[in-house]
């Protein structure tokens, strides 16, 4: 029997975080290329490729790795963002291949009295969530079958900047940040990667809600999440950005996972025991 040709990926932002851990999650499954911008450590894995979406050309590369799926985690200055993804849709208009847009929950910041779900009009107060706003709606101009946009909440895993941030501020006795009033559903890094493993290996195309599927107080959430780091007496600066609760939750509803890979709350924090 004739062996499977292993799909071919490119992930760019591959030395992010998010990135860096879908590298590690796809690479045994799939012949899989990432790049990077500014890290000297990825100059030795021929896996990787230098890019930077300021200056270099992405078609280029693509036209010589011939993916059949790109995964966007680009992220650095937004116009640089927004003309990136204008020559990739162009050539995934010409292509045979298929992109995965890692969006986020901002595109509904502008929403804060109910969480909410993937086929909801999107409406954002902040910079950052009408730039996702808008690479989302020139994607959703491709045929169906050839993107998926996934939205993402506060992404959380042992080398995630919200971590380093959180143990800096712990070792160093510095106040933390967190609001009372505002609601939010989370997910770690290794089962976002495994719910994006499963939509490449499904063909899935769509848009997707890839947070928990229940909900928590942001500063419940990162008082647990700090017992598991170890044993801290945090100071916490509490924000009131208003007086009645909000949202700030994409919630899975008409796409969902298979139950399997769906995450809880306690599964994040969970997941964050003595990093």
């Amino acid at each position: 029997m004739k062996k499977a040709k292993k799909k071919k990926i490119v992930i760019l932002g591959g030395s992010g975080f998010i990135g860096g851990s879908l590298y590690k999650e796809l690479s045994p499954y799939y012949d899989t290329r990432a790049s990077y911008c500014h890290t000297t450590q990825r100059e030795s894995n021929q896996h990787f490729f230098q890019y930077d979406m300021r200056d270099d050309d992405i078609v280029a590369h693509l036209e010589l790795y011939k993916p059949d799926i790109i995964i966007s985690t680009l992220r650095g200055e937004f116009a640089a963002q927004v003309q990136a993804h204008i020559h990739l849709i162009e050539y995934v208009q010409a292509n045979p291949v298929r992109l995965i847009f890692m969006s986020s929950a901002n595109v509904f910041d502008a929403y804060s009295k109910f969480p909410s779900y993937e086929f909801d009009k999107t409406l954002s107060m902040s910079v950052y969530g009408r730039l996702k706003i808008k690479i989302e709606n020139a994607l959703l101009r491709l045929p169906p079958e050839k993107s998926a946009i996934l939205r993402l909440p506060m992404v959380f895993g042992k080398g995630s900047p919200r971590i380093k941030e959180i143990k800096k501020a712990l070792h160093e006795k510095e106040p933390i940040e967190v609001f009372p009033n505002l609601i939010v559903n989370v997910t770690h890094d290794d089962r976002l990667s495994q719910q994006v493993h499963y939509i490449i290996n499904r063909d899935l195309s769509g848009i997707f809600h890839l947070g928990s599927k229940d909900l928590v107080l942001h500063e419940e959430f990162i008082k647990d999440l700090i017992q598991k780091l170890g044993n801290y007496h945090p100071r916490l600066k509490r924000v009131f950005t208003t007086n009645d609760d909000r949202y700030l939750a994409a919630l899975p509803k008409f796409n969902p996972l298979p139950d399997y890979l769906q995450a809880e709350v306690q599964d994040v924090v969970e997941h964050h025991q003595l990093l």
